[in-house]
């Protein structure tokens, strides 16, 4: 398959493609909450870990039925393991670590700046163009940030550094999404997921080691009804089917066209979690769609 110029147009493949983003929409929007739920009362690395772990597990086995091989040539153990720092050891564990200490709509709306920090990277790293439609929703980016930084700092119960790893994982993904695009190395999409996801359960392993054993324990119904749920519908799923969009669409259209995920987290957790958004959080949603749209609807020049 011939992978399309960063530059070319937003536009979807078949109508597969449009099933496949509304499903990834509403299993990726509703991990937020579920996601909350599962950390509330459990160390979240090592909840992020047992999730990762068995998720192995069923991409394994899908893997099996799929008769894809998931043996990776030695030629390509380096690209595997740099595209696996960003896009999955970088997001995971700064998120959980972001979702401990937010709630699940705010971790949602910080999370997916992603598509502008792609926008900003590939300006930076690779002097890829920046239009003022890109430039204004940049502006509109950071304008939604700067409110929901205000309040972190303002509420008594403000949590700043949760909001400083949001956007570390943001950041990290959006690198990671610009890299899997120019030097992702010729291997199934699965087979591929499963060596990046390994690489980050190793690194959450070793993190929770070292910083969560003390709390330790077993994991209660309410986290494993989460643990399965990021087992089999994120990591056996949403993953491969992310992985799959990246390498078909440019950087910043495989990003823009998940924008709605951040509205299904807010709204999701005010109705499964009974969490209350502040103004400020439907501010920063309303700028940051209005962001993420401004480069979805800017011209090929």
């Amino acid at each position: 398959m011939t992978n399309p110029s960063p530059e070319a147009p937003l536009r979807l493949a078949s109508w597969r493609e449009l099933a496949l983003l509304a499903l990834l929409t509403l299993c990726w929007g509703l991990n937020w909450p579920v996601m909350k739920l599962g950390v509330q009362d459990y160390p979240p690395l090592a909840f992020r870990a047992i999730s990762m772990g068995l998720g192995l597990l069923v991409l394994y086995v899908i893997a099996r039925i799929g008769k894809v091989a998931l043996a990776a040539p030695r030629a390509h153990w380096r690209q595997i393991m740099l595209l696996g720092i960003p896009n999955m050891v970088i997001w995971h564990v700064f998120i959980i670590l972001a979702v401990k200490q937010l709630s699940s709509g705010r971790s949602a709306i910080l999370g997916y700046t992603m598509p502008l920090w792609a926008a900003l990277l590939a300006w930076l790293l690779y002097r890829e163009k920046l239009s003022a439609r890109a430039a204004f929703g940049l502006a509109c980016a950071g304008a939604g940030v700067a409110l929901l930084l205000q309040q972190e700092w303002l509420s008594l119960s403000g949590r700043p550094l949760g909001l400083l790893c949001a956007l570390i994982a943001a950041a990290g993904w959006a690198l990671g999404t610009i890299l899997l695009k120019r030097d992702a190395p010729p291997l199934p999409t699965i087979c591929l997921t499963f060596w990046m996801l390994a690489q980050a359960l190793l690194c959450l392993c070793l993190g929770s080691l070292l910083f969560e054993r003390a709390a330790w324990r077993a994991p209660d119904a309410k986290t494993w009804a989460a643990i399965w749920y990021n087992a089999v519908v994120v990591f056996g799923f949403a993953h491969v089917a992310w992985f799959r969009l990246a390498r078909l669409l440019p950087p910043l259209a495989s990003g823009l066209s998940v924008m709605l995920i951040p509205m299904v987290g807010v709204f999701s957790g005010a109705w499964l979690l009974w969490e209350t958004p502040h103004w400020q959080d439907y501010a920063a949603l309303c700028l940051m769609l209005l962001a993420m749209g401004a480069v979805l609807l800017q011209k090929k020049e």
